[in-house]
């Protein structure tokens, strides 16, 4: 596949088995995404490209195909070209080959899944800063249209658990010094298309600081 240097890069960081089952395929149905070829010349010629990886933890595999997904910012077009790795401990030294060029990340958890929360302090966000430091990253709670759902909140209430309130994701944002907390369901499509845009926007803002945003492959 085609990779503008010059294109800003995305990657999706996240529960592999939340992200890629539930935030990325629905993203080509109901928004009109316009799925596009990244070898495309019209692409090029038009509009930015956006890299985006998925990846995350998760004990069962899975595999889908890369998409690339036109969004519209203002007037402007922007392609998200969406990629997904494997995010078992098995890939654990392979998944930063992903990392490099990198000018935003999305590091994902399901907010129904306290245990991808806690992955994200504990494990997304190291992985992600020591690869790639000062590379600005935002937080994405997904399947937000399962936080009031009468049977995951009876499954949740029988480990004495609960869904991960919006606050929660705000302040550990805060916490971790992120761009920004955002939430989507793909099934609903709520705030789907509002995760792309804000990654976007983050990708094209200058940095508060000026810094080096390289990627480091050990």
């Amino acid at each position: 596949m085609y990779l503008d240097p010059n294109a800003v890069t995305t990657i999706y960081i996240g529960d592999h088995r939340i992200v890629a089952t539930n935030f990325v395929p629905f993203g080509r149905v109901r928004h009109q995404f316009y799925f596009i070829s990244a070898q495309s010349n019209k692409l090029k010629e038009i509009m930015q490209t956006i890299k985006c990886v998925v990846v995350g933890d998760g004990a069962v595999g899975k595999v889908f195909d890369n998409y690339a997904v036109t969004v519209m910012i203002g007037d402007e077009p922007y392609t998200l070209g969406l990629f997904d790795t494997a995010g078992q401990e098995d890939y654990d030294r392979l998944r930063p080959l992903s990392y490099p060029q990198t000018d935003v990340f999305l590091v994902c958890f399901s907010v129904t899944s306290p245990a991808s929360f806690e992955n994200v302090k504990e494990k997304w966000f190291p992985e992600v800063h020591h690869h790639c430091p000062g590379v600005p990253c935002l937080i994405v709670g997904t399947q937000v249209d399962l936080r009031d759902d009468p049977n995951m909140l009876q499954k949740l209430a029988r480990q004495k658990q609960r869904p991960i309130a919006y606050e929660a994701g705000e302040r550990l944002a805060r916490e971790l010094g992120a761009v920004k907390y955002a939430e989507c369901s793909a099934l609903t499509q709520k705030g789907l298309k509002n995760v792309f845009d804000e990654a976007i926007v983050a990708a094209l803002e200058p940095a508060p600081k000026p810094k080096k945003r390289g990627c480091i492959v050990l």
